[in-house]
């Protein structure tokens, strides 16, 4: 496995840590509790560590 990827594992591997602990927050303040956004800010968080991770894709519509 690239560091990279190491990198961007790490950083949302902390930010799920940060969930189960109910200590994740978002950029206002509010409380995560939705585990698909604790990993958009694992992800986040290793985009700007500047790992290399995939762009964010196009949200979907039902």
């Amino acid at each position: 496995m690239a560091k990279s990827a190491e990198t961007a594992s790490k950083k949302v591997e902390k930010a799920m840590h940060e969930l189960k602990h109910g200590t994740l927050k978002t950029g206002t303040g509010k409380k995560v509790t939705s585990r698909k956004q604790a990993i958009a800010i694992g992800l986040s968080e290793a985009r700007e560590a500047g790992a290399k991770v995939p762009k964010k894709s196009a949200s979907k519509k039902d």
